[in-house]
Parts: C-alpha cells; sequence; structure tokens
C-alpha cells in the first residue's frame, strides 16, 4: 500500500480543477454563473449508485432536486451544463457577487419576483374561482330554461348571478395575489433588513403567518373553516415528514408512517361524517349535505325516519312521508309506529342482504359521472400531448382510475347501509329500555361506522390520503360544531375566535412556507414545481460565489456535471 494516500476531497478538487480548465478553453470566456463550494459541488456523495444527485439544481432558470445526471443534462436542451447549489435559500446578500456592487440587481429581482408572484397569483385565483362560477352560471340557465317561463325573471336573476360570479372571481383573485406578492416582499424585506442567511431559518416562518390573514379579502361575512382545518391538516403531514428525519424526535413520529395510517384516518372520519349526516346534519356544509343525499340514494323522509327513531323522538312523523315515497315506487307498504329496527324503513320488503348488491349496482351507475371528468379533463390538459402520441397507455389508465374510484364509492356508500342495518339488528340499539340515553346511542353509531373507511382501501394508495384528508378536515369541522352546540366550552368559559379560520389558515401557510423554504424534500415535485412557479426562486438562489475557489480556478467558468461525474469514476478507480 502506497504511504501517501490522499483524501477523497482533495481527489475531487483536482477533478474539478481539471473539469474548469477544459471548459475554459472549450469557451469564448463568456460571463457565467459562478458555482457553489466546488465540494458541494460535484462532491463523489452527491453522484449516487444510481447517478442521482442529492442536491438542489438550477436547470434553465428552474430548481430541480434529486434527479439523475442524465435526466439533468437532457433538461437543458443539449447543453450539458449544470449549475449546483449548497442550499435553497441563497447566501446573504453580500456573498451574491463577486464583485460586491450588484445591491441594485438584488433589488429588481426582489421587486420582479414580488411583482410576478402578485400578477400568478391573482391569474390562479381569479381562474379557479372564475371557472367554478361559471360552471355554476351554465348549470343554472340550463335548470332555469327547463322550468321557468318568464324571460324578465330570468334575465334579473341570471344578471345578478353572473354580477356576484364576478364579485367573488375578482376577491378570490385579490387573495391570491395579495397572499404570493405579500409572502415574497415580507421575506425580502427580511432578508433585506437581517441578512439572507441570518434570517433564512425562520423568515419564511414569519412571512407565511404574516400574509395568512389575506384569507380576509374574500369577504368579512364568508368562513372558510372547512379549508383551513384541510390546509392546516396538509401542513401537518409536512410537519410530521420533517419530524421523522430529525434525529431528536424522529421516535415520536415514527407512528405517523405506518403503511395504513391512510385508511384508518378514513375509518374515523367516517365515524364522524356518517353520523352527523343521520343525526346531525346540520354541523355539515349544506352542498356536502346534498352530495351525501345524492349517493347515499335514500330519500329525505328516510333520512329523517332513522334520526327520529335513534333519538326515539315520538310520535315518528316520517313514517307517513316514507310510505309515500314507497308507494311512488310502486310498493305498497305500513310501517309500524312501534317499531326498533328500522330495515323495513330503509330497504322495504327487501332483505338486507339483497339490499347491499341491488344497492351496489345503482350506486356504482351513480358514481360513474362524478369520476369521468376528474380523470378525463386532467387526462387533456396535462397529457395533450402524450395523447396524439401514445393515447392508448393514457386512457386506459384514466378509464382504470374512473373503474376503480367509482367502485369506491358505490360499496362506501353501500356498506354505510349495510353497516346500519347490522347496528340496529345486533344491538337493538333504538329500543329506549336497553339505551336510555342519546349520548350511548350516538357513540355506538359511530363506533359501527368506523369499517365503513375500510373502503378507501380500493383506491390506488396515492389517493388514500388525498381522501382521508379531505374528509377528516370536514369531520373535524363536524364535530366542532357538535361539541359547540352541547355547550362544552360555555363549561369550561372558553371562547373561540370569531374568525378561527383566519387564525387556522395563518397557522397553516406559516408551516407550510416554512418547509417550502427549508424542508423542501418533504414536498411531492409536482405540488413544489407549483410553488416554485408562483412564488419564484428564492433569494440568492440563481446566483452564488463560492468562498473556496481554486487558484487555478477562474470565478467564469461553470462545472459540466457528466464530464465531472467520469473523471470522479476515473480518478476514484486509480486510487
Amino acid at each position: 500500500m502506497e504511504g501517501n494516500v490522499r483524501s477523497e476531497d482533495s481527489i475531487t478538487e483536482e477533478v474539478v480543477e481539471e473539469v474548469i480548465r477544459i471548459d475554459q478553453h472549450e469557451r469564448d470566456k463568456k460571463n457565467v454563473i459562478v458555482p457553489l463550494l466546488l465540494n458541494k459541488m460535484v462532491h463523489s456523495k452527491d453522484i449516487g449508485q444510481n447517478s442521482l444527485v442529492s442536491g438542489p439544481v438550477l436547470v434553465n432558470g428552474r430548481m430541480i432536486q434529486s434527479r439523475s445526471a442524465a435526466a439533468l443534462a437532457k433538461l437543458t436542451n443539449g447543453i450539458e451544463k449544470i449549475s449546483m447549489f449548497e442550499t435553497i435559500g441563497g447566501p446573504p446578500k453580500d456573498d451574491c457577487s463577486i464583485s460586491g456592487q450588484d445591491d441594485g440587481r438584488n433589488s429588481w429581482r426582489a421587486i420582479e419576483r414580488c411583482v410576478a408572484a402578485s400578477v400568478k397569483g391573482f391569474v390562479i385565483g381569479a381562474g379557479l374561482r372564475g371557472g367554478l362560477s361559471l360552471f355554476g352560471i351554465l348549470t343554472r340557465l340550463r335548470r332555469k330554461s327547463s322550468v321557468s317561463k318568464s324571460p324578465v325573471k330570468i334575465g334579473k336573476t341570471n344578471n345578478q348571478a353572473l354580477l356576484a360570479a364576478l364579485r367573488e372571481t375578482l376577491r378570490y383573485g385579490l387573495f391570491l395575489g395579495t397572499f404570493a406578492g405579500g409572502f415574497c416582499t415580507v421575506e425580502e424585506t427580511i432578508a433585506a433588513l437581517g441578512g439572507s442567511r441570518r434570517t433564512a431559518r425562520w423568515r419564511s416562518l414569519v412571512a407565511g403567518a404574516i400574509v395568512g390573514p389575506s384569507l380576509l379579502l374574500t369577504g368579512h361575512k364568508v368562513r372558510h373553516t372547512s379549508m383551513a382545518i384541510y390546509i392546516l391538516l396538509r401542513a401537518a403531514v409536512l410537519a410530521a415528514r420533517c419530524g421523522l428525519k430529525s434525529e431528536r424526535v424522529g421516535w415520536l413520529c415514527k407512528p405517523l408512517s405506518w403503511k395504513h395510517g391512510d385508511t384508518f384516518l378514513m375509518c374515523l372520519s367516517s365515524c364522524q361524517i356518517l353520523t352527523a349526516w343521520i343525526l346531525k346534519p346540520s354541523s355539515l356544509p349544506k352542498s356536502y349535505v346534498s352530495f351525501l343525499n345524492k349517493h347515499g340514494g335514500k330519500d329525505a323522509s328516510i333520512i329523517k325516519g332513522i334520526n327520529q327513531l335513534a333519538f326515539n323522538t315520538k310520535p315518528f312523523t316520517a313514517l307517513k312521508g316514507i310510505e309515500e315515497h314507497y308507494r311512488s315506487s310502486g310498493l305498497d307498504i305500513k310501517l309500524n309506529p312501534e317499531m326498533s329496527i328500522p330495515c323495513t324503513m330503509i330497504h322495504g320488503t327487501q332483505g338486507c342482504t339483497p339490499h347491499f348488491f341491488s344497492f351496489l349496482v345503482q350506486a356504482y351507475l351513480r358514481s360513474l359521472p362524478v369520476y369521468v371528468p376528474v380523470y378525463l379533463v386532467p387526462a387533456l390538459l396535462v397529457h395533450r400531448q402524450g395523447l396524439f402520441a401514445r393515447p392508448s397507455p393514457i386512457l386506459w389508465k384514466s378509464v382504470l382510475g374512473i373503474v376503480r374510484s367509482s367502485l369506491f364509492l358505490s360499496v362506501y356508500t353501500s356498506s354505510a347501509w349495510a353497516w346500519t342495518c347490522f347496528l340496529f339488528r345486533s344491538t337493538g340499539i333504538c329500543k329506549p329500555p336497553l339505551i336510555a340515553t342519546a349520548t350511548v346511542r350516538i357513540l355506538c353509531f359511530c363506533i359501527f361506522m368506523f369499517p365503513v373507511g375500510l373502503a378507501v382501501m380500493i383506491e390506488k394508495k396515492s389517493r388514500r390520503m388525498e381522501l382521508a384528508l379531505y374528509c377528516f378536515a370536514r369531520a373535524i369541522e363536524s364535530f366542532a360544531i357538535c361539541v359547540t352546540e352541547w355547550g362544552v366550552l360555555e363549561r369550561y368559559n372558553l371562547t373561540p375566535p370569531k374568525r378561527i379560520d383566519v387564525f387556522l389558515f395563518s397557522a397553516a401557510t406559516a408551516i407550510i412556507m416554512h418547509c417550502y423554504a427549508q424542508e423542501r424534500d418533504v414536498f411531492r415535485s409536482k405540488y413544489l414545481n407549483v410553488l416554485d412557479w408562483v412564488f419564484g426562486l428564492p433569494d440568492g438562489a440563481t446566483k452564488y460565489t463560492s468562498h473556496l475557489n481554486p487558484p487555478s480556478a477562474s470565478p467564469d467558468a461553470e462545472i459540466s456535471l457528466p464530464k465531472a461525474k467520469a473523471l470522479l469514476e476515473v480518478t476514484s478507480g486509480s486510487y
């Protein structure tokens, strides 16, 4: 063995110096971006066994992470020159240039970033809300044209609806535009006053919290509690991913990485949502109740009858409406006012098991129109080029998604009624002598709705958590309303904030924007690309001067990653 064994760092530095010399001779000494620290730029540990680059990489003005060297080279349209950066946050302002005299350009860059973020945020907000409003107006026009006969009345109503839609579109555009532009403005201001590196760990957290109240621009009378809870849950997921990476609290977050956690969360959500739908529908948003009523497949009189039976509300005023409903369907039945099991109320003279399978078929047909646009519209918008080149795989994937998601929703609703029948038959829960208090009835109802959430396992893994978080947000809001109406807060002299949605939204955006700036690897690439496009690259991400430039290297050189990788492999094999 040779006596002088050189370290991997010294080998890397020599390789980088050689690459720089080669590039300097091949190019006409053009001024380009200065690369970062050499040992961070093309260190052998940054190039894994699968040729993956672990550090962030700037490719044609876009920050790319954890991509292969070959993929990064393709992204540059044949130019295999990639500048790599140590951190997303970038260096302090006085380290962003070689001469130290580009403060004016940094200020102009910050202004451009803030203005661009405001415009993009406004376009996204106005586009999303405007699209929904347009769909609502078209639906209203179709409904009115088939029902109403008065053209004057229709014109007046439609004009009011159009003005309301324009107002809502403008409000949501201002909301997202103010949020995006305000975040960039606060972040750039803090970086300018306190230094980019000194404030890098906390300025995004503060900026996200400060711009949270921009939610008020959607209207002072409008409450967005469901949306705020959902975004807070998304922030909690990001925080949990950060915790799993931590050596200190990783053990505490370990249970959150359970592979069936999404299914468990869906089951918990089903306990509250389905129970509230039957026993306390006022705790759910009206649009959500309408969705459940449609896909629940039962007449409103049946839902009311189960509610009265569960609470033992006599006389059962809903029985007459249920009988009329079945009579209109060609089934003449007479319900017993002293019934304790609502099976006859739910499915008439049909047995519980046959009703499950017949309802499953009907529910599947109701579910198909829901998921056809969910899968086909993104396929047309996102994969429109691939549809002309390779239409079969994309269409087959969309069809498979429609079939699977429709099966999930149909099994979910069918099993809800099946478990309801099983609940009453197995426990006789509606018999007053057996269950004396409404609290116990509600608790038992919740427990028996838990298995309904298992239907989410039909969905593919990537969609389960999305569905679980959406439903869990609805469940939390419903449970909070129930607790408030029960007087629990008054009992302990607790008063919630008047705008709890703004408070929750501010907390959520603070966490999300902090993770965006400091823990970017906890985001999925599709979300990260959207955030990068809206908010722009953080301060200093487009320029970074190395403090450890080798004496023989020119500061105007840019590292060619494939060449450096090849030389690293050859050099490491020779020692």
